[in-house]
């Protein structure tokens, strides 16, 4: 299986947020508010993580590692 989907943030939205891609505030602002939406929606794909098991932890290790 191959390893290039992403993660969290689309390529773009991680451009927006590292000032790689010159955008509108108004642009900035709205991707921040899609990735604080998707940052919400992590609490609800945990728990079906932690039905898994090891997922969760694994989770968790890559996050709070950093």
């Amino acid at each position: 299986m191959s390893n290039d989907r992403r993660g969290l943030l689309t390529d773009t939205e991680r451009a927006i947020l590292l000032g790689d891609r010159d955008v509108t505030d108004n642009h900035y602002s709205t991707t921040v508010s899609r990735v604080r939406n998707k940052i919400e929606q992590v609490e609800t794909d945990l728990e079906a993580l932690e039905a898994h098991g090891e997922l969760a932890q694994e989770l968790r290790d890559v996050v709070c590692d950093r």
